[in-house]
């Protein structure tokens, strides 16, 4: 079972737990219904794939219909999806459903108006951990969806040195020495630094990725001359839409943006059940 059964199975259980009590009294499994999800505002649409996840826990066979797929850039009023089926496995699956949908979408159309505001610039938008916890596969799911870069999936697959590392290690040197005796050959080491001379000292270590925290755009501008190609250059720190262009113009290769996932506002999406004649 991967994360996504898995956040789904939460989901049920917080949300149906012994039953549906107000469908199981009143609509017989038999009635066959159809739904439809509309947009209710413009976006970019992510979560389809899990959306019919829900809906298939209670009933395999389901029959989606699908207008737009993840990525899809939607208008108020289109029909994104129909989906046929029972109308109490309809019913059931409806807010887990719509609870993911609308909050992916809501990151993947936020997502994409960061990306649009880059156009122009070889730097690449990434997204970060600060995510709705037990939600980090589906919320970076939504911001590749919106043309978005994962980075690090979580404290386990890329080395991060923050400025609480380097304190208790003594130091850059020290912390990137300490951390290679520990991790895999080939694991990718990014260091966390604040001014000209943690730039210094952080690219003579030789690690992958340096990190340019909240610094001014004229010293993020003289930290990428410093490097010089010699490792990759991620801005963070206080990067909101109007003054991405300014920090791309320096020539970092990434810019890391919280906001994208936690100050999630959903898109509004409907969704109808009728009964089929």
């Amino acid at each position: 079972m991967d994360l996504i059964d898995k956040i789904i199975d939460l989901a049920f259980e917080e949300d149906i737990a012994t039953g549906d009590i107000t469908t199981d009294s009143l609509i017989p499994e038999t009635v066959s219904a159809t739904a439809t999800m509309t947009a209710k505002s413009d976006g970019v649409i992510s979560g389809v794939s899990v959306v019919e996840r829900v809906f298939r826990r209670f009933q395999r066979d389901m029959v989606f219909n699908v207008f737009f797929p993840d990525g899809s850039r939607v208008k108020k009023g289109d029909l994104i999806m129909t989906i046929e089926g029972s109308y109490p496995a309809l019913l059931k699956g409806e807010r887990t459903a719509l609870n993911f949908f609308q909050r992916m979408s809501g990151i993947a159309t936020e997502t994409a108006k960061y990306v649009e505001a880059l156009q122009g610039f070889d730097t690449e938008l990434l997204d970060t951990r600060k995510t709705a916890p037990g939600m980090r596969m589906t919320d970076k799911m939504a911001v590749h969806d919106g043309g978005g870069t994962n980075h690090r999936m979580g404290l386990y697959d890329m080395v991060m040195i923050k400025d609480n590392h380097i304190r208790m290690a003594g130091g850059i040197s020290k912390a990137v020495e300490e951390v290679r005796a520990h991790i895999p050959s080939g694991m990718k080491i990014e260091v966390e630094t604040e001014t000209l001379e943690q730039v210094r000292e952080a690219l003579a270590t030789g690690c992958d990725v340096i990190m340019l925290d909240n610094m001014t755009t004229p010293m993020m501008a003289e930290a990428v001359k410093i490097i010089g190609g010699r490792a990759k250059t991620e801005a963070s720190g206080n990067m909101t839409i109007p003054r991405l262009r300014e920090v791309a113009s320096t020539g970092v290769d990434y810019i890391s943006v919280g906001a994208l996932t936690h100050s999630v506002t959903a898109l509004d999406i409907s969704m109808k059940i009728a009964e089929n004649n």
